[in-house]
């Protein structure tokens, strides 16, 4: 018999499908041991990929024979799924957002618990190649991160939920992009003091935005800006983080995203597996190899936190930092101000 943790996952539209239930499936330790969906379709799907899950129509359906809740729903169930597993004494993975806003994901960490949430981009390997380089002291005093999430799609897909305009699904690429780019610029700068944004909607027949700038000033005097939109045919740099002495670059995006959604699997010869880096100083430009993107080492952690009582592979709080600096975002665009944040001092 397997003494591999259960796993169910509550929800099987693209993260469920693309960006856990592979990885889950690749991670020792783990197995898929129910998916919940009401659609028919996607049940076919989870039955065909997952013969021995139980496919159920509902979560009420997924709480028993599970270890851990993977939720993968819409944005605006989050919250309540969370809540239900804690109140059943079952840990829960929470994709990103936490929740659709501050306020809302506040009281659901501070009631503690098994929770974690899935900010899969920690693990991708540019910006693993970036964080190596800030660790080791290479580049001396961090001054400016730049982190970019571009992509071209012209044509607004109105049949899906995040393009739609209803507010309590968390639509729109702020909350969708900036949840992770946020969170890289916390692990790289650390607490943000001030906040400044720009938001836009700028498709024809575009309800939610499309089109992001924020600025934040980290205590630490990093500055980081982050740029995420859906309507850049031209491509910046990926990440660029400057130091006095030295700064580093990537181009391109992490590999994962589309091999997932190709069928590649975390284990698969070339999963994750990236061309160089670039480190710049007074003496020029070297290639430096690019660390291989690892979705799975998340999940690695979710076994060990579960079964061991190692720490939670993404603390909640982390998420709910990252989900203050959006909303201050939206204020600043909105109010055309900085927004203070009033942290304390260091």
């Amino acid at each position: 018999m397997s003494d591999a943790l259960r796993v169910g996952i509550a929800g099987f539209g693209l993260a469920g499908q693309v960006f856990h239930a592979p990885v889950i499936a690749a991670t020792p330790g783990l197995e898929i041991a129910r998916v919940s969906t009401a659609n028919a379709e996607r049940q076919a799907k989870a039955r065909a990929a997952y013969p021995d899950a139980t496919v159920v129509a509902s979560v009420d359906e997924l709480w028993d024979g599970i270890d851990v809740l993977v939720v993968a729903t819409t944005n605006d169930v989050h919250v309540e799924l969370a809540n239900a597993a804690l109140d059943r004494d079952v840990p829960v993975v929470v994709d990103k957002p936490l929740a659709i806003s501050a306020a809302a994901a506040q009281e659901l960490v501070a009631r503690g618990g098994p929770l974690t949430v899935y900010q899969n981009r920690r693990w991708d390997g540019d910006f693993l190649t970036v964080q190596d380089a800030a660790r080791s002291g290479e580049l001396g005093e961090l001054i400016r991160f730049e982190n970019r999430f571009d992509r071209f799609v012209p044509v607004v897909r109105s049949e899906r939920w995040r393009e739609q305009a209803d507010p309590k699904m968390g639509p729109g690429i702020l909350i969708d992009f900036s949840a992770h780019l946020v969170d890289q610029a916390l692990l790289i700068g650390g607490p943000v003091r001030r906040v400044y944004a720009e938001i836009d909607v700028r498709r024809p027949g575009g309800i939610v935005e499309d089109d992001c700038y924020l600025s934040l000033e980290h205590r630490s005097g990093l500055r980081s800006q982050l740029w995420m939109s859906s309507t850049a045919p031209l491509h910046h740099p990926r990440l660029r983080l400057s130091g006095l002495n030295a700064g580093i670059v990537t181009h391109g995006h992490d590999p994962q995203w589309d091999q997932l959604l190709n069928g590649m699997k975390p284990g698969d010869e070339g999963y994750g597996v990236a061309g160089p880096a670039q480190i710049a100083d007074i003496d020029g430009r070297r290639d430096v190899p690019m660390r291989p993107g690892a979705y799975q080492d998340f999940y690695a952690a979710v076994v060990s936190w579960v079964r061991d009582g190692a720490p939670a592979p993404v603390d909640p709080a982390d998420s709910l930092a990252g989900l203050r600096v959006i909303d201050a975002a939206r204020v600043s665009a909105a109010e055309h101000v900085v927004v203070d944040l009033n942290s304390p001092p260091a």
